[in-house]
Order: structure tokens, then C-alpha cells, then sequence
């Protein structure tokens, strides 16, 4: 089997045969040619069959009203007291309806609220106790015309349940669909975009002992038998976001080949996000051991990210993310917002 990784440039001298990636603003005439055997080199990107260039040229559909021709940047919002970088500092419900507003103030186009922690060795949470902690908060942080596209972070279909019926608009799964049966044909009948993560094993063992013949392969492959599995249920493809899961079941290896391979992954035909925020890698490269001193390493990866075409950025530091963004783009691409 053949894999084709799109070299994504960002530079304003564009050849002849440029192609758009994804519909966004990177660019790219070449591919890589990846096999389980290892690479094949690079060939023109107008070699490529139709049917592959489709998918990686192709403009992704709006997501909860927001084009996805330019970055969006998430806002993470953990309603717990055990969260690996911010565990505890709002999960009283007034102080996590605050900073939701916060991080809406600073930048975020979209809000993820998680009402469980899966950090590695993190223990499951009572469906009640998850729905309790995360839907006064959608609620509050729902209501008015100027609120973001509100995400609910569960794996659980009677959360999900609870938080659309409390203003929620997508479904963010760690699980890719694969803990809840329930929460697919929640997906599908409700309608609303889903995010499918990749992670190998659950939150309480996945960092053990993780083992891949290729990372970037078998989180390819994975994502995609879960993109037919959503499909299978009634979910179209226009509605799915996939996600590498950094961290999830993954050494500082596999992490870092992900973050380097990440365009390969628009051969999904779906946009990407990526959630890199304050993880533990970012400290073991970068020399910190307190996740809230990992800002700096984060927005080296999505700077990475951005780089290669990557459109949702899922983040903890979003007033730092979006100056960081603004920057970027008025050096790459002209534009000043």
C-alpha cells in the first residue's frame, strides 16, 4: 500500500504547479511517497491518481459556521480536579464559566468542555457525576449570539446527549467512536461534526508500554478504518475531524514523528486538529517539569502544525496562541488578523 505525504509549503513564491492544501493556506507540488518498506522519494504532485488528489487539495467544510481556510484555535476547558496541567482550577462550575469567557476574550473561535480526565493512569468518571460537571457549564457558556461553537469532550453517549441538548454543537471522543456504542448513532442522528481521536489503549494504561511497527502509519490506517466505522453508522465524512492523539499511547518518539508527518494525514479528506497542548513531551524535550511552564514548547508545535496545514489547534493558552498566530500569518501570508 502506498502512502502520500504532501510537502506543505507556506512561501508567497509559488511554482506553476501549485496545488492548494486542503483548501487552506499552505501549498504543495510534491509528495512523498511513504510504503511500509519505507519512503519511495518524491513525485510531482500532478502524478498523483484524481481520486487522491481530491482528498488532499479539497476545501473542508465549514465547521459549526467557521470556514476552515484559515487556523482556528480551541479553547480547553477542564471541569476536573485531577486534569494533568490545570486539574482543579476550574472545577468549581463559576470558575470554569469564567474562564471559558476568558479564553473566548482572548481569541477562542471554539471551546472544548471535558468533564473527565484522560491523562495518563486518569480513572473512568460516573456518567452523572461527567454530565453534572460539564452541562451547567455548556449551558451558561452557550447562551447569547456572540458564544463560540461549544465542543463536548466525552467518550460517553448519555454526556454527549446532555451537553447538545445544553447548547453543545460537536462531539470530541478520545476514543474515536470506540467506547461508547451508543454515542455513533447519537452522532449521526443529531447531525453535528465529531472529532475522532487515535489513542492505543485506555487513559489508565496507555502510556505503559506503547509499541508501533510505523507510528505514523498505523495512526493513519487506524484513523481511517474509524472514518469508515463513523461512516457506517450514518456520519458523513464532511462531518469528521480526526486527531493524531499526541500523548495518547505515544513515547516522545512517536510524538515527534507524528508532529513531523502531519500532513500526510489530509489524505483523510478531513480537517485535522491537534492537541499538543502542555504535554508531557513538550517537557521532556524543553527542559519543564510543570505543565504550565510548557506555553513557549507549545506554540513551537503549533507553529509546526500551522506549517503544515493543520486547522484546528486545541489549546490551554489561547491569548499567547492567538498572538503567536497573528504573527505567523502576517509573516507567511500578508494577513494581519
Amino acid at each position: 500500500m502506498f502512502y502520500f505525504r504532501p510537502i506543505a509549503m507556506t512561501d508567497a513564491a509559488r511554482s506553476d504547479e501549485a496545488l492548494p492544501l486542503a483548501g487552506g493556506w499552505c501549498w504543495f507540488d510534491r509528495v512523498e511517497v511513504l510504503t511500509r518498506d519505507g519512503s519511495e522519494g518524491l513525485v510531482a504532485a500532478d502524478e498523483l491518481p484524481a481520486a487522491i488528489l481530491e482528498r488532499l487539495t479539497a476545501p473542508r467544510p465549514a465547521l459549526a459556521g467557521l470556514t476552515l481556510d484559515r487556523p482556528r484555535l480551541m479553547g480547553i476547558v477542564n471541569v476536573t480536579p485531577d486534569s494533568f496541567s490545570d486539574g482543579g482550577l476550574y472545577a468549581d462550575r463559576d470558575a470554569a464559566i469564567a474562564r471559558g469567557r476568558e479564553l473566548a476574550a482572548a481569541g477562542a473561535e471554539l471551546l472544548d468542555i471535558g468533564g473527565e480526565s484522560t491523562r495518563p493512569g486518569a480513572a473512568a468518571v460516573p456518567v452523572e457525576a461527567e454530565i453534572a460537571r460539564t452541562a451547567p457549564v455548556i449551558a451558561a457558556l452557550a447562551a447569547g449570539d456572540a458564544a463560540p461553537p461549544i465542543s463536548i469532550d466525552t467518550r460517553k453517549a448519555a454526556v454527549a446527549q446532555a451537553a447538545l441538548a445544553a447548547g453543545a454543537r460537536i462531539v470530541n471522543d478520545v476514543s474515536a467512536l470506540g467506547f461508547d456504542p451508543g454515542l455513533a448513532p447519537l452522532v449521526a442522528e443529531a447531525g453535528v461534526p465529531v472529532c475522532l481521536m487515535h489513542a492505543q489503549g485506555e487513559p489508565a494504561t496507555m502510556q505503559d508500554d506503547p509499541r508501533y511497527d510505523d507510528v505514523l502509519l498505523d495512526v493513519y490506517d487506524q484513523l481511517a478504518d474509524r472514518i469508515a466505522a463513523a461512516e457506517a453508522a450514518g456520519i458523513g465524512r464532511e462531518r469528521i475531524i480526526v486527531d493524531p492523539g499526541i500523548g495518547f499511547g505515544k513515547t516522545v518518539a512517536h510524538n515527534l514523528a507524528l508532529i513531523r508527518g502531519l500532513s500526510l494525514f489530509h489524505g483523510l479528506g478531513c480537517p485535522i486538529l491537534l492537541g499538543a497542548s502542555r504535554k508531557r513531551f513538550i517537557g521532556a524535550i524543553g527542559g519543564a517539569e510543570r505543565a504550565a511552564e510548557r506555553v513557549p514548547g507549545t506554540l513551537a508545535v503549533t507553529l509546526a502544525g500551522l506549517g503544515q496545514g493543520v486547522q484546528i489547534h486545541r489549546l490551554h493558552d489561547i491569548a499567547e496562541a492567538a498572538q503567536a498566530l497573528r504573527l505567523w500569518r502576517a509573516m507567511t501570508t500578508g494577513e494581519d488578523g
